[in-house]
């Protein structure tokens, strides 16, 4: 009777092999999360229009960045007119600017407030969160520190997934 003996793979190849597998898990994971905060808030994703009939307790726009000139960036411009947009649409009555003012020379919140008041909103519909670091922060503060019960959350459609997700 004879027997068989199987090569083993070298220690070389296993180790090639665990490599590439934690590589591809390295890959698979983040894209697999982030289907995952995709898919789980996309139904939550509204219109302006049927935002109007939600009757929240304010817009709730997120910060971003303002150059050094005190102007608020593209990105933010986006975002604050789309909050004066469902502002003026009667999605709200008040304006929760949220952004950060954690150093003297950088202030996001009162360039959103400028703006929008410049976009001829009321300045005393506008509210300010100078401790918006992240969206987790700007969430639990409106949530927490303003008393929001119901919120439109304003944000480009890339980190609207995200923010939803963080306010489930």
């Amino acid at each position: 009777m004879k027997t068989e003996i199987k090569a083993q793979p070298s220690k070389k190849k296993r180790v090639l092999r665990t490599l590439a597998l934690l590589m591809l898990l390295a890959v698979l994971l983040p894209l697999a999360t982030n289907y995952y905060v995709m898919a789980s808030t996309e139904s939550r994703i509204i219109t302006p229009e049927e935002a109007a009939n939600l009757g929240a307790d304010a817009i709730l726009v997120l910060g971003a960045r303002v150059w050094d000139n005190g102007q608020p960036s593209g990105i933010l411009k986006d975002r604050i007119n789309t909050g004066v947009a469902l502002y003026e649409s009667g999605a709200s009555d008040r304006l929760l600017m949220s952004g950060d003012h954690g150093q003297e020379d950088y202030d996001e919140v009162n360039a959103m407030k400028d703006y929008a008041i410049e976009s001829g909103v009321a300045s005393e519909v506008i509210f300010m969160d100078h401790a918006g670091f992240s969206t987790y922060e700007s969430l639990y503060r409106a949530r927490d520190i303003f008393q929001i019960k119901t919120v439109v959350i304003v944000s480009q459609k890339y980190h609207l997934y995200r923010a939803l997700y963080i306010a489930r």
